[in-house]
């Protein structure tokens, strides 16, 4: 069962005091509010995504990126995108079900490390 889980929840991270590897994606870290989120959201899938997604060279090639899970609540599907920081899409998927509890979330993807725009 996951918890519930808000915006102010994850603005509190401010930087991390921890990294975490990826366990598939070896190169690929995250932090301390990225671990919060995946675990309070049960959310270890949006980690995944963002990290596999590396292997495409467009957007390998984007040193910074800026995430974006849009989430219809209603009908609990959801679109990620992925753009290079300045909103051009780089990347679109859509996701058919979801039980992630927020709207919206952004996460940035820089220098090879997942983290909530709060920590960076």
């Amino acid at each position: 069962m996951k918890d519930t889980i808000t915006k102010t929840d994850l603005a509190q991270f401010t930087g991390t005091e921890n990294w975490y590897r990826h366990p598939i994606a070896r190169t690929v870290l995250y932090t301390d509010g990225i671990q919060y989120l995946a675990e309070k959201a049960g959310a270890y899938w949006l980690i995944d995504e963002i990290a596999f997604n590396q292997m495409q060279q467009n957007i390998r090639k984007e040193e910074f990126q800026t995430w974006t899970l849009s989430v219809d609540l209603e009908k609990s599907t959801a679109v990620l995108t992925c753009d290079d920081g300045n909103n051009n899409i780089v990347f679109s998927k859509k996701i058919e079900y979801t039980d992630f509890p927020l709207q919206e979330i952004r996460i940035f993807f820089v220098n090879n490390v997942i983290l909530l725009p709060s920590e960076y």
